[in-house]
């Protein structure tokens, strides 16, 4: 049984960026904002490192379900998020609430194409408490299909950045659980888009929970 322990923050990340004007959180009102850039590598089986290689997140999977079903854990092994994929949605819409909890008042956030065929990987995000049609967060596909950026709302203002699937580079005053919570999203998307059917690659599919 995980036992709880305050989180692991990240070192400070090589490169500098400017700070986002008002802090942007998702998932942890404290333990998940540095007030410095962050930059997190995604190894093969989706375990979340800082620049120096200690272990942040890891990212479990339960397939054999009505949905496919993803848990982000924190290093101890404490399920933050849990997100869902709704099938039979033209946009692939994904939700993701808090802890293991599938109760409306748990939802964080939920996403979904922008577009219903696009050629780059193009997110609409809303959270919990959206209800209208205007995204509080875009993802935009970059030059390359696996790069991609996550923009605060319809504006230019950067929360954070993907390279080439395996790295991520966060602004300061960012929720990265939030970040790593909708990279999960993000590959799932990418991953669909090149197996050209739908299906989710052994980038995440290795992992399976028995419960």
């Amino acid at each position: 049984m995980a036992t709880r322990q305050a989180p692991f923050n990240p070192v400070p990340a090589m490169r500098t960026y400017p700070p986002a004007e008002h802090p942007v959180v998702v998932i942890g009102p404290v333990q998940y904002l540095a007030q410095y850039p962050v930059e997190l590598d995604v190894n093969s089986d989706f375990k979340v490192s800082d620049i120096n290689g200690t272990l942040i997140f890891q990212v479990k999977s339960k397939l054999l379900s009505p949905h496919d079903r993803r848990f982000l854990k924190d290093a101890a092994g404490n399920t933050l998020v849990n997100l869902r994929q709704k099938i039979r949605t033209m946009h692939g819409r994904w939700e993701a609430f808090r802890g293991k909890s599938k109760e409306k008042n748990d939802l964080l956030f939920t996403a979904k194409k922008s577009k219903l065929f696009q050629f780059k990987t193009e997110l609409d995000v809303f959270l919990g408490n959206n209800k209208g049609e205007v995204p509080d967060f875009k993802v935009k596909g970059g030059y390359s299909k696996s790069s991609c950026s996550i923009l605060l709302g319809d504006s230019n203002t950067m929360l954070a950045q993907v390279h080439g699937r395996h790295a991520l580079a966060i602004m300061p005053n960012v929720d990265y659980a939030f970040i790593v919570a909708l990279l999960v999203v993000i590959l799932d998307k990418i991953n669909a888009d090149d197996d050209g059917n739908g299906a989710i690659n052994g980038f995440i599919i290795g992992f399976v929970l028995s419960s």
